[in-house]
């Protein structure tokens, strides 16, 4: 393809994106699970634990998309030349 990204190239991106979309969320569930379940003893999640544990995923995932909007804004200045530009010789 002339200008564009091939197929292959288009596969290994949606592969990486799965990857990292994989990552975030065995991460979120590690965090949260060991953050806010804490009883073994009884087979429900009780009120507390599905409390903390949606406070977790919802804080989390806020988080996740605040970053996200940082690396874009820092991507965009640096596309701009405003951040990380070399500075002038004296």
């Amino acid at each position: 393809m002339q200008g564009g990204t091939s197929s292959s190239q288009q596969q290994e991106m949606e592969v990486k994106q799965f990857q990292n979309f994989l990552q975030y969320y065995n991460k979120l569930t590690e965090l949260c699970f060991t953050d806010c379940i804490h009883d073994f003893t009884n087979r429900k999640i009780s009120a507390n634990e599905n409390n903390c544990s949606m406070h977790c995923t919802e804080k989390f995932l806020k988080v996740m998309q605040r970053v996200g909007v940082r690396i874009q804004e820092v991507q965009m200045m640096q596309n701009e030349g405003i951040f990380g530009a070399p500075d002038p010789p004296k």
